[in-house]
């Protein structure tokens, strides 16, 4: 009996806390100069920590920085974060990063993502289809900490890479995901 409350006082706790995370996602929106605060801190934070991510980065065409992704779900889950394109250094366009799931899941987390976007192509196609789709564009490899300082301008040879970075929190379990990259007026 106690043991049955007890879950479905966690559940309760979940769900509301789900619920508040994903209300909260669009009215977090920030200023394009809080967004260009952010995306430099996370370069910053993910340049220390991440060996290898800034010869990646002197090699790319585009960096597509996510420094904030909110996650959190049970059974059903959302994410959302925003971030900013720099081509040479300067922002090129603002972003948001949204997706949805389903399946066996439960819990909050947080993390950054940065796609290291490696040929005109990669660029183009962000900038001309209408809401990126991971997973169904340019070939997409999320690098580990020992595969990005292993990388050398004669083995890179796919046109995005990514890196997950400054994860916290706990999110546990398996669904199916399916997140979009759209493009913001800031």
């Amino acid at each position: 009996m106690v043991k049955g409350r007890l879950g479905a006082g966690l559940l309760a706790m979940v769900l509301a806390l789900t619920i508040g995370l994903m209300a909260a996602g669009p009215a977090r929106a920030g200023s394009a100069a809080e967004i260009d605060r952010d995306v430099d801190a996370a370069l910053t934070s993910m340049f220390a920590s991440v060996p290898g991510t800034r010869e990646l980065a002197a090699q790319s065409k585009g960096v597509l920085v996510f420094p904030s992704i909110v996650k959190a779900g049970f059974l059903f889950g959302a994410q959302y974060g925003e971030g900013a394109l720099r081509e040479r250094g300067k922002t090129a366009g603002y972003y948001s990063s949204a997706a949805a799931s389903y399946g066996l899941q439960a819990g909050v987390q947080s993390f950054g993502y940065v796609l290291f976007l490696m040929s005109n192509s990669a660029i183009n196609y962000l900038n001309t289809s209408g809401g990126f789709e991971l997973g169904v564009g340019p070939s997409i490899v999320v690098l580990d900490t020992g595969t990005a300082r292993a990388l050398t301008t004669t083995t890179m040879q796919n046109d995005i890479y990514a890196v997950i970075f400054d994860q916290r929190g706990l999110m546990a379990g398996m669904g199916l995901q399916g997140s979009k990259i759209s493009r913001m007026n800031r």
